[in-house]
């Protein structure tokens, strides 16, 4: 029998784990993901935020747990992978979003921050990646990977925004999600990015300070920059069997801006 649309989006009975999930753009992605009723494990480096974070979540009626881990270092990303199973049972739902940036002119660019960039925005994501899928998601023939990616990631930059390293590591989480995406189809394994537009966060405090909020919600055909609400709704699709047969995909998530000529 045919499901309905409440049914097809419900979450209860799964689990997730969000990377960089104690703020900002992951924090909105678990609250979508346990409001629609998954068991949420949050991750970030600071123990203190995700202990805050965790305290709102439960308050609003969501189950979650955390753990500290610097996903930069594959020893962290390999023993949060493994205790996240361990406390969890199962990963049916992972949410990469742990990322960095750096701003530079790409001539003066450090080599270092180049790496920290990749290591973190890619590596990363490809390391908890594999480790998740073959430990609890092959065997069992079921899983979602969401990758935020960016808006950064489909192009380049006005002249006054030097990241050329994020852009150059966005574009590449939205390829590995293409790729990775066909590839684990066999193995009932979606996998699909989402590419945020300008949201106000601490990463994008640099962007929103040089270009200043006004000028860049103007870019946008919305005339807004994002807020909290605004990648729920294709996050939970992406998690649900609502999106069941959508897979190496990525959608931008910026009010328009992307479409815009020379935007």
């Amino acid at each position: 029998m045919t499901r309905t649309i409440q049914q097809l989006f419900d979450l209860t009975g799964k689990t997730a784990l969000v990377t960089g999930g104690s703020r900002g753009l992951g924090l909105q992605l678990a609250q979508a993901l346990g409001e629609a009723g998954a068991k949420i494990m949050l991750s970030s480096r600071k123990a203190e935020d995700l202990e805050e974070s965790a305290a709102t979540l439960k308050a609003a009626g969501i189950a979650v747990d955390w753990i500290a881990a610097d996903c930069s270092k594959e020893a962290d990303i390999r023993g949060l992978a493994d205790e996240t199973i361990k406390r969890m049972g199962q990963v049916d739902i992972l949410v990469n979003n742990a990322g960095a940036a750096w701003g530079a002119p790409a001539e003066d660019h450090p080599v270092e921050a180049w790496d920290k960039v990749m290591n973190l925005n890619i590596r990363g994501y490809f390391i908890l990646s594999q480790h998740i899928a073959k430990h609890s998601m092959i065997a069992r023939r079921s899983g979602r990977i969401i990758n935020v990616a960016s808006i950064a990631g489909l192009g380049g930059n006005p002249p006054e925004m030097t990241t050329v390293a994020y852009n150059t590591s966005k574009g590449a989480v939205i390829n590995f999600t293409r790729a990775l995406g066909c590839e684990w189809g066999k193995y009932n394994i979606t996998v699909n990015a989402i590419c945020p537009g300008f949201f106000p966060s601490r990463m994008t405090v640099g962007t929103l300070k040089a270009l200043g909020e006004e000028k860049l919600a103007a870019h946008a055909p919305l005339g807004r920059l994002g807020d909290d609400e605004d990648l729920k709704g294709l996050c939970v699709l992406y998690a649900s069997d609502a999106g069941k047969h959508i897979t190496a995909q990525w959608l931008a998530v910026d009010g328009g801006v992307s479409s815009v000529t020379g935007g």
